[in-house]
């Protein structure tokens, strides 16, 4: 080691020259984000390791002020090269005065490992300056390029080093007197680098990493270049493992954790017994590896499987967040409404489970994402949300149901702040009646409680009808009841009227959405029981799909002249048309319609509507406005924003004047059956950096991979689609041949 440490010194010296910077003006510029304090940033970058593309996330706390750190070292096993990742993390986190959770992201795309040694990121920390050098020496052989020490800096009147940037040794240029010199060009400006800075005088820690080259690898050059010559035996034997051993590691900074399973730890210590349960994944014994397992097989065959880990600070698995590629694609076409589906955690289910769920275009759920939590905090909730946003591209939806969550509400408000989050209503009607006791038995009660929710269209006759409701059943002191009406224009339908659901708002009594795994997990489903279905569940779901697309290809049955009906019919598939269809049919029960009042192009009508059959049912106003110059239409009862069609009032409307056809507005993309809609993940820009090959991938994969769902959906296009690849790649090919 003390060898090692006078080469790299001597390095030191005859590549760089010392600049003399105090230690805490180290700090000053080093620091990243002075204004926002404890801001932590998820950061990617896409980079460039010869021919192949790969990605690192990078994790980032910039926090100057704070220095409450959290050190954590992950191993996680290459199913190739059966090596260990050991990667240490910091982050911090003094407005919530505890400690930082550590998260770790993998993704199909993650950067691979090169041979042997696992690519530099911030945060990583070794026992020495010399470690830190050997390490980057080590990871440069491996993929092929030579390092040198572009600057370094010590402390103020001492040679201690305090700091240092080992750069690839193509950076820069040479200077003018260099460049008359015979010796061949070999550098090239190459941005590759690493920051080290020296922190608690025995460690030093990776601050800012740049892995791309812009340049291909020369494993030869580089194996006689400086850096790799004077490379240390010794510390190439304390690097590098002996051939029977399978393992390797990095020697890092050291600190105490427990594995991801849970049940083991750390050679430097026993951890204590008494971690506190509760802030870790109730698992059975082999269920992490379960978990495990299950992800390194899903990302095998599923592009773009995403998943994130939460551990806590004694490294223990706590909260997990998944989601599969055509989920992620899936966010795109439906992630404007979305349900959590909290059904196995509010039941106390063996498995801590809640899945985010949509509708698709035949009304069917469609499954984005789920995740497994340890407990039902908000700074639980607020993590597993923001692992979500992550992969939907930072798309944040529209409209969100819960439950009465109190922590969740919390931890929307603070991840969605513009999203509309309301009320489950179903959940809601259903938790009135278990918390009343007696009146749940009560059919009379019933039917008052639905009649007040669902029939009043006005917030003045809601409230009028609520109150001669609690007053006549005797229960205007019940705490839990008028806390649930305080908080009513979250769940009420009377309130809701600006709120877009997509049909996932229940209109009648009745009516609610069933889990999305009703039917195939039960209270004491373990875990592995559930990995083993959720392939099969998610097959069926997409074989259902599949056949009311094949379904919604044939002629539907008319009932009714009207023009409207025949338009849908055309476009809408048949799960939608044939609800629209029922609002067509009831247009006959709306007799009247008067206007009332006018405001420049803008038209107020009252129409009326019969309930029921014959002259006797009751009659029911509905008011309608109608802007003549913008083709707009909207009634009181906004069934447009909540089931994502037009009502028989509006059509009565817009046929009272005159219009032919539903304006294009009105039909909803999200429903259309003549709508390609390939599972494919948005993975960006359509602008690519023609110098960047990580880019280069990206819009190729993304670009064939929608060839790929076109090409599935017959056997003519499976046909055109394969002949297209054939032509394409023998044009590629003419290209490389031109530059042999």
């Amino acid at each position: 080691m003390e060898e090692g440490s006078e080469n790299s010194e001597q390095l030191l010296e005859e590549e760089s020259s010392d600049h003399e910077i105090d230690g805490e003006q180290v700090l000053r510029i080093e620091s990243n984000d002075l204004e926002n304090g404890s801001k932590q940033m998820l950061g990617i970058e896409s980079n460039d390791l010869g021919n192949d593309s790969e990605q690192v996330l990078e994790f980032e706390s910039n926090d100057q002020e704070n220095n409450s750190e959290q050190l954590l070292e992950i191993e996680s096993n290459d199913l190739e090269n059966d090596t260990d990742r050991v990667l240490e993390i910091e982050c911090d986190d003094h407005e919530n005065d505890r400690d930082c959770d550590t998260t770790i992201i993998d993704d199909q795309n993650s950067i691979s490992q090169g041979k042997g040694y696992p690519p530099p990121v911030v945060g990583m920390e070794f026992e020495s300056y010399d470690d830190a050098y050997n390490y980057y020496n080590c990871y440069a052989k491996d993929l092929g390029f030579a390092i040198r020490v572009k600057s370094s800096w010590t402390k103020r009147n001492s040679k201690e080093k305090r700091g240092a940037v080992l750069c690839c040794n193509c950076e820069g240029f040479k200077t003018i007197k260099e460049a008359s010199s015979r010796r061949k060009e070999t550098r090239t400006g190459c941005l590759a680098m690493i920051r080290l800075r020296l922190v608690e005088s025995n460690r030093w820690r990776v601050d800012e990493v740049k892995l791309e080259h812009n340049h291909l690898f020369d494993p030869e050059r580089a194996q006689n270049s400086k850096s790799h010559k004077k490379m240390d035996a010794g510390a190439k034997r304390k690097l590098e493992p002996t051939l029977d051993i399978e393992v390797q590691t990095i020697k890092l900074y050291r600190t105490p954790v427990v594995d991801a399973v849970g049940y083991g730890s750390s050679n430097e210590r026993e951890i204590s017994n008494s971690v506190d349960q509760s802030k870790r994944l109730k698992l059975r014994k082999g269920d992490a590896q379960v978990i495990y397992n299950y992800f390194c097989q899903v990302q095998l065959i599923n592009p773009n499987f995403f998943y994130v880990m939460d551990l806590n600070d004694e490294g223990y698995l706590r909260n997990v967040f998944w989601i599969d590629s055509r989920s992620r694609a899936a966010c795109g076409y439906f992630g404007d409404v979305v349900a959590f589906d909290t059904t196995c955690l509010s039941n106390k289910y063996e498995i801590p489970l809640l899945a985010f769920v949509g509708v698709n275009h035949h009304r069917q759920s469609v499954l984005l994402g789920c995740g497994l939590l340890a407990d039902e905090t908000p700074e639980t909730y607020v993590w597993l949300l923001r692992a979500w946003l992550t992969c939907m591209s930072g798309r944040p939806p529209q409209t969100i149901i819960t439950d009465q969550c109190k922590a969740l509400q919390s931890a929307i408000a603070e991840v969605f702040p513009r999203a509309h989050h309301r009320l489950c209503l179903s959940l809601v009607m259903q938790s009135i009646l278990e918390k009343l006791g007696e009146l749940q038995e009560s059919d009379v009660f019933q039917t008052v409680l639905s009649r007040t929710v669902y029939n009043s269209i006005k917030v003045e006759e809601f409230e009028i009808a609520w109150e001669d409701m609690i007053r006549h059943f005797g229960i205007r002191d019940h705490e839990w009841l008028r806390n649930l009406y305080e908080d009513r224009e979250r769940w009420a339908p009377v309130y809701l009227k600006d709120t877009f659901f997509a049909g996932m708002c229940p209109s009648q009594p009745g009516e609610s959405m069933s889990p999305f795994f009703d039917g195939y997990v039960h209270q004491q489903t373990s875990l592995k029981e559930f990995l083993d279905m959720y392939e099969l569940v998610l097959q069926e779901k997409h074989q259902k799909e599949a056949l009311d697309d094949f379904g919604s290809r044939e002629s539907l049955v008319l009932k009714t002249r009207c023009y409207y009906e025949l338009q849908l019919s055309k476009l809408y598939t048949k799960e939608i048309f044939l609800k629209f269809q029922d609002e067509v049919e009831m247009m006959s029960s709306c007799f009247s319609v008067t206007q009332i009042h006018a405001n420049g192009p803008i038209i107020t009508y009252i129409v009326k509507e019969r309930e029921g059959e014959g002259n006797t049912g009751l009659i029911r106003n509905f008011e309608v406005m109608y802007d003549k110059a913008g083709v707009e239409v909207r009634c009181i009862c906004s069934c447009f924003n909540f089931k994502g069609y037009l009502c028989r009032h509006a059509l009565c409307v817009l046929n009272y004047n005159n219009v032919e056809e539903i304006p294009i507005q009105y039909i909803l993309a999200r429903w259309r059956k003549d709508f390609k809609r390939l599972y494919v993940p948005d993975l960006g820009s359509n602008n690519v950096d023609i110098t960047n090959p990580v880019q280069w991938f990206d819009h190729l994969y993304r670009r064939a991979l929608q060839v790929v769902e076109e090409g599935m959906t017959s056997q003519d296009h499976y046909m055109v689609a394969w002949q297209a690849f054939k032509e394409s790649l023998n044009k590629v090919r003419l290209v490389a041949d031109k530059h042999v």
